[in-house]
């Protein structure tokens, strides 16, 4: 290899090229995503064109997530493995920068590195905090943090844009491999347009806590849809006192004008755990749920490569607090295996940055898909542990099976519960993945179906497909934006 060069075209590439033995694959791989090129020779040089935007899913083409990728060069058989190239200084493309170092390409969001550093992001903020410029007839968005476009967010986005055309919609993304829905504009978080239009929109809708500094100003909404019913112990009822994250909790719950429930249980433990006091709880379903009785996961499936009669099991654990990645509860490749299944592994949103793909074979890594409730349509069974996504997926009525070989350390220790899970749960139990493989195969018991009925009369009464037309009548009766 003897040289390294950026693309100038309008596509942003890293060029190599070299002299010699042709090398037998060349590609970028990082932890979310990998693309490859094949050399191309010209009489006594090759060269090998790495784009650095990945389609997904079956989506559209889109920038590298941010993150590190190692560059693989794997030399023709009996050639010498070659130096790595010389180091590339950083770039800002349009829609990512990166710079490389030996074998390592990092990839970032595409702000100007004057905006990207602690003294640029101090004077943006203090810009929007003294703002007080006219609001936009305008909705910012955000879900998960900008990890992604998904959750009750994006359902109320799409119904908003069916009934509400004139109305602007930003989405606040972490970088622009984030998907966003057809006519929003992406906004990347920390860049000058992302404080400008958090400051200008009339209505926040979000589903998590309002990160850096948040005014909100005159005539400004902000919609907390949060982002599931709670079985473990929230905000100000987790276990342990800790003055800091009380003060917080109270702060951050003071910053939002209305906060949406999907369920009346979900209503209460809200309010209390976030001190939520003399104001609005929407009680009307999760508008993300809708689809789970009004979609069709076909062409999901296909986008994933799945066979239209193949079983998928999804398996989705929650977050543990004294870990950054994924449980590793599940051999994923082994209970396909065992089960003859594609089994999809969707970690926590929380797990999406530290962590890395599990791979194997039938075995698909979904937690950078953009929304989990297509998958959840998909799936023929759901395995869990803790998380709130229990209370979505049985809107399907398709079986449930509970994971948690920890339970009594996350119940006693970590986070705690509202209830007694081992009582309620709407599918069994199970301590190990032996368990797990025997359970799936076995019929699903009379004392299962009754819990499963009773738990979706207590968390789904709202669920009939129609949650997002009436969060968005809320809106617009109460013109929070203009049609």
């Amino acid at each position: 290899m003897t040289t390294a060069r950026w693309g100038t075209g309008d596509e942003p590439a890293l060029i190599l090229s070299g002299e010699g033995p042709v090398p037998a694959s060349l590609a970028l791989v990082g932890p979310r995503a990998r693309v490859s090129a094949q050399a191309v020779v010209t009489g006594s040089v090759w060269t090998a064109t790495l784009p650095l935007k990945v389609a997904r899913w079956g989506g559209p083409e889109l920038p590298l997530p941010s993150g590190t990728y190692v560059l693989e060069v794997v030399p023709d058989d009996g050639a010498e493995q070659p130096s790595p190239p010389e180091p590339l200084d950083l770039v800002l493309f349009p829609t990512l920068r990166a710079s490389l170092q030996g074998w390592s390409l990092q990839v970032g969001p595409p702000v100007d590195p004057a905006y990207d550093s602690g003294e640029g992001q101090d004077a943006l903020e203090r810009r929007y905090a003294s703002a007080d410029a006219e609001l936009e007839n305008a909705v910012f968005f955000e879900s998960f943090y900008g990890r992604n476009a998904s959750c009750n967010p994006l359902a109320i986005d799409r119904e908003l844009s069916r009934r509400a055309p004139g109305v602007t919609r930003y989405w606040s993304v972490v970088d622009l491999s984030v998907p966003v829905p057809d006519g929003a504009i992406a906004v990347v978080e920390g860049s000058p347009e992302w404080w400008r239009t958090r400051g200008a929109a009339r209505l926040l809708v979000v589903n998590d806590w309002l990160r850096r500094r948040f005014v909100r100003r005159r005539g400004q909404t902000v919609l907390q849809t949060w982002h599931g019913t709670p079985l473990k112990r929230l905000a100000l009822h987790r276990p342990g006192f800790d003055p800091r994250r009380a003060v917080a909790v109270v702060r951050e719950a003071r910053r939002w004008n209305v906060l949406l429930a999907q369920n009346p249980y979900a209503a209460g433990i809200m309010k209390r755990a976030y001190a939520f006091l003399g104001r609005p709880i929407w009680v009307e379903g999760y508008p993300r749920n809708d689809v789970l009785t009004t979609g069709d996961s076909t062409a999901v499936r296909a986008g994933l490569g799945i066979g239209p009669e193949e079983r998928v099991l999804l398996y989705a654990p929650t977050w543990r607090d004294d870990r950054e990645e994924i449980v590793d509860f599940l051999d994923a490749e082994r209970l396909a295996a065992d089960t003859g299944s594609v089994v999809l592994v969707r970690g926590h949103s929380r797990t999406l940055l530290p962590g890395s793909d599990t791979t194997g074979a039938r075995v698909i890594d979904v937690t950078g898909f953009p929304d989990t409730s297509q998958l959840l349509l998909l799936a023929d069974a759901l395995i869990t542990d803790y998380s709130s996504v229990m209370f979505d997926y049985s809107v399907t009525g398709k079986p449930m099976y509970f994971l948690v070989p920890d339970l009594e350390h996350y119940r006693g220790e970590l986070r705690g519960f509202y209830f007694d899970l081992l009582a309620h749960a709407p599918g069994p139990l199970v301590r190990s993945q032996e368990e797990l493989t025997a359970a799936l195969a076995a019929p699903q018991g009379a004392d299962v179906t009754a819990r499963y009925e009773s738990w979706r009369a207590r968390f789904n009464a709202r669920e009939d497909g129609h949650a997002a037309e009436r969060v968005v009548d809320r809106i617009l009766d109460q013109g929070f934006v203009e049609r």
